[in-house]
Order: structure tokens, then C-alpha cells, then sequence
């Protein structure tokens, strides 16, 4: 990465404003953030939803992205149950005396092999509310598999879930139609969380799944203030969340570790899995790759190895002036244009 290029400071103020009113206050008292960097915060605050606020049990700001579940995401098909076709070769019509597979008197599409042809399934779709605090790093002994003691740079970051309600589901109105057209709104008393976070290096492509560190909770929550109890990765999925409709609820803290980080890591993003239950499938079998939503948050650091800890991880995707220079860190991320977060499926 050419470390000489400046990144504009406008990306890196993070208030409740959207983009375009800070870039627009730095120019107006003669910071000379570029007219390229104000047009991409306005567009860039249209697509991000998020908002920070203050937290009463872990002192600081958090940034929090609203859940995000949609209508199309109730619902797969038409599809192909091939698996059931080929497990079950009496359905298709070619014993006894019918030509061609046909049956004497109802249409072909009325037989069990066409109607297995274009199933659709319905599904509820629920998402969590997720908010998070800056991720950061710190130095802890972490015990090895031999009972010794080893000196690491953890990455970790501080995290709430809260259920909104809210859930999506298609509305029975008339179960003989095969798509149904109204998706209406449904809650619950309570949700569970079953997370998995992946940090995921852009420079090198590794992807490092969290790891559960016993010892460093506590160091954590004392660092961070926590006042509340702080679960890991697996605890936390033994928690009912219940359902609130209150700014101020407490919500479900928790925290994410990783170790053996690359201490040169430029560009990085998490994606957090287990928000939502919502998933894609390119029909099914072992060439329809199965694939979750997940919540991406982009983080970029400007640093070295040197101090890690000293070094700030700033959430976003970073503004350059030069073109080239925007081109190249997009590409780095995989995205068309600046997001600081977008939901996927992976």
C-alpha cells in the first residue's frame, strides 16, 4: 500500500451527522476536504442506516445497524427437488400402460414428478438489531496447549444484540396459489443468537474465525467498563434475547476475540453470521452451495507493526482523492463504490 497518499480526515468522524453535513462543515471552516470525498459521503449516507449512540453498560459509543430482513428472502423457487425425484423413480409415470409417462386423464404438470419440478418454499425470516463497539487490540497471556503461558496480540471487539421483532413471513391468504402475495409482520416474546464472527484480512485473504479466550474476558470488560455480564462466542447462544421496542434496553453484550493477526494488516472486514436466518440456495445437492446472510463490517487500519496497540482501527472504508488510489482500496474490498457495511451471502 503507498502510505504517502492522505486520507481525508472526513472519513474518519464518526457522530450521529451523516456524512455529507460533516464533510460540508470541514470545508466550510477550510479543512479542504475534496468535492470528491463530499459527493461520495452524500451517497454513502443514503445507503448507510446506521447510527451512534451512547451506551449506559459499556461506557462509550457504539455504532448501530438497524436488522435488515427482506420480503424476497421469505421464499425459494421455483425449484427442482432432483434428490426426491431420483430416490423415488415409481412417480414418473413409466410402468403399467402409460405412454410416455403420461396419465390418462389429468395434465402431465398434475403428476407428482412435474409438481416436484417447481416447489417454492416459505420460510420466516428474522433479524437481529446489532450494535458494536470500535474494534480494538490488546496484549494478553493466553495459555498454550502445553499449560504455558504465551504473550499475544488479541483483536477483539465488544458487541450488543438487541430483538426488535418484526419477523417476515408469507401470509396464508389462499394456500392454492403457489406464491403468496402478502408478507406480513410477526413477533416473538424472545430470540437466540448462535454467532460466529470471521475477521477477514483483505491484503492476504485469510479469514481467522473468533476464538473463545477464557482468560481475557475479564481483562476485557474491565478495559472496556463493561457493567454488565459479557458472554463469548458460545455462551451467548444459551441466552434468550427478549423482544423490545425500547431505545434504552440493555439488550445481550458480548465480545469477539482473534489472535495471530498479521500485524501489517491494512484493510480488513467481519462479517458477523447468525443475525438473521435468512439463506440462499441455488437449488439443492452438493452442487448448490449453501450460503448465509451475514452482516460485513469494513474496518481499515493505518498503522505498522510497531505499537499495535497504539494504533487506531477506524470503521469504514477509507476517502481518497486520487481516483486511482479510491479504485484501488474498493477493489481491496470488493465493492463499487464506499460502504462501511453490507449485508451478504456467504
Amino acid at each position: 500500500m503507498h502510505r504517502s497518499v492522505q486520507v481525508t480526515n472526513a472519513v474518519f468522524l464518526r457522530t450521529r451527522l451523516s456524512r455529507w453535513v460533516v464533510s460540508a462543515c470541514w470545508l466550510a471552516c477550510g479543512f479542504g476536504v475534496s468535492s470528491v470525498a463530499m459527493a461520495q459521503g452524500a451517497a454513502n449516507a443514503k445507503a448507510d442506516q446506521s447510527t451512534q449512540v451512547q451506551t449506559q453498560f459499556a461506557p462509550g459509543v457504539v455504532t448501530v445497524i438497524p436488522p435488515a430482513p427482506d420480503p424476497k428472502e421469505t421464499f425459494d423457487g421455483p425449484l427442482t427437488l432432483q434428490t426426491m425425484i431420483d430416490a423415488h423413480p415409481e412417480i414418473s409415470w413409466q410402468t403399467g400402460n402409460h405412454p410416455e409417462g403420461r396419465p390418462h386423464f389429468d395434465p402431465r404438470s398434475r403428476t407428482l414428478e412435474e409438481m416436484a419440478k417447481q416447489v417454492i418454499l416459505r420460510r420466516e425470516i428474522f433479524c437481529l438489531e446489532f450494535s458494536f463497539k470500535p474494534l480494538r487490540q490488546i496484549y494478553l497471556d493466553i495459555p498454550r496447549p502445553d499449560g504455558r503461558l504465551q504473550r499475544k496480540l488479541v483483536h477483539y471487539m465488544v458487541y450488543r444484540v438487541r430483538y426488535r421483532g418484526g419477523d417476515l413471513r408469507p401470509a396464508a391468504d389462499n394456500p392454492n396459489t403457489p406464491v403468496y402475495k402478502r408478507i406480513e409482520s410477526i413477533s416473538y416474546n424472545t430470540k437466540r443468537f448462535f454467532p460466529m464472527f470471521v475477521l477477514e484480512d483483505h491484503e492476504s485473504g485469510k479469514k481467522f474465525t473468533d476464538q473463545i479466550l477464557p482468560t481475557a474476558m475479564q481483562r476485557i470488560a474491565i478495559r472496556e467498563q463493561i457493567s454488565t455480564r459479557l458472554y463469548n462466542s458460545v455462551d451467548i447462544s444459551s441466552i434468550k434475547i427478549p423482544r423490545t421496542e425500547d431505545d434504552d434496553s440493555p439488550g445481550v453484550w458480548g465480545v469477539a476475540t482473534w489472535v495471530d493477526i498479521d500485524p501489517n494488516i491494512d484493510f480488513l472486514s467481519v462479517n458477523v453470521f447468525g443475525l438473521t436466518n435468512a439463506f440462499e440456495q441455488d437449488g439443492e445437492g452438493a452442487d448448490a452451495p449453501y450460503r448465509r446472510k451475514a452482516l460485513m463490517l469494513n474496518f481499515y487500519r493505518p498503522g505498522d507493526s510497531m505499537d499495535q496497540t497504539a494504533d487506531r482501527v477506524r470503521f469504514g472504508v477509507p476517502a481518497f482523492d486520487d481516483p486511482a488510489e479510491q479504485a484501488y482500496v474498493l477493489k481491496k474490498y470488493g465493492l463499487n463504490e464506499r460502504l462501511d457495511y453490507r449485508w451478504v451471502f456467504r
